[in-house]
C-alpha cells in the first residue's frame, strides 16, 4: 500500500500543479475580455478569434480544474446526508461512487473524445465563425480533462482504501475553508 500511496501523492501533486497553473488562465481570460470590449467600443471593431479565445480559456480552466476540485474535495456532494452516516459507510459509498460512476464515465469520455480530437487535429478543423480559431486545442482539453479526472479518481480510491485500513488519517472536508495539503 505504501507504493500505491506514493503513486497517489504523485497524482495529487501533478493535478495540484495543473489546477494552480490553469487557475491563472482566469486572469488571462479577463484581460482578453476587457481588451476585446475596449477595442470594440473605442475602435468599433471586433474579432471572433478574441471571443473564441475567451471561451477556450474559460473552458480550459473548467475542464482541467475538475481533477484539482476532486482532490480538494470541493466537488458537489450531499454533506447534509453523508455527515449523518458512520465514517466506514461514507468511505464505502465514496468507493462505490468512484468505481461505479466516476471511473466508467471518465473512461467512456476518454474513449469517445479521442477520435473526436484526432479527427479535428487531422483535418486542422477551424471554427465556423469568420476569423475564428482552430478547434482541436479545445477538443484536446476535453480528452485531457477526463484523463486527469480518471487519474485523480484512482488516487482518491487509493486514499479511501488507505483510510479504511487505518494507514492514513481521515481527509478533511472541502469547501471554501477546507484544504488539501494533507492530500499531497
Amino acid at each position: 500500500m505504501t507504493g500505491l500511496l506514493r503513486i497517489s501523492a504523485l497524482i495529487d501533486g501533478f493535478n495540484t500543479f495543473i489546477g494552480r497553473f490553469v487557475s491563472w488562465l482566469i486572469l488571462l481570460a479577463v484581460v482578453v475580455s476587457a481588451g476585446n470590449a475596449i477595442i470594440r467600443k473605442t475602435l468599433n471593431t471586433s474579432s471572433n478569434a478574441w471571443l473564441e479565445l475567451q471561451w477556450y480559456l474559460f473552458g480550459t480552466v473548467f475542464l482541467l480544474g475538475a481533477a484539482w476540485t476532486l482532490l480538494r474535495r470541493e466537488h458537489i456532494r450531499i454533506d447534509i446526508l453523508s455527515s449523518q452516516l458512520p465514517k466506514t459507510l461514507r468511505h464505502w459509498i465514496e468507493l462505490l461512487g468512484h468505481f461505479v460512476f466516476l471511473m466508467p464515465f471518465c473512461l467512456l469520455m476518454i474513449y469517445e473524445s479521442l477520435p473526436f480530437f484526432l479527427t479535428s487535429f487531422r483535418l486542422q478543423e477551424v471554427s465556423f465563425n469568420a476569423g475564428g480559431l482552430i478547434v482541436w486545442p479545445a477538443k484536446l482539453m476535453v480528452l485531457l480533462s477526463f484523463a486527469l479526472l480518471a487519474l485523480q479518481g484512482i488516487s482518491e480510491i487509493i486514499k479511501h482504501v488507505a483510510v479504511m485500513q487505518g494507514l492514513r488519517p481521515e481527509p478533511e472536508t472541502g469547501g471554501s475553508h477546507g484544504t488539501a495539503s494533507h492530500e499531497s
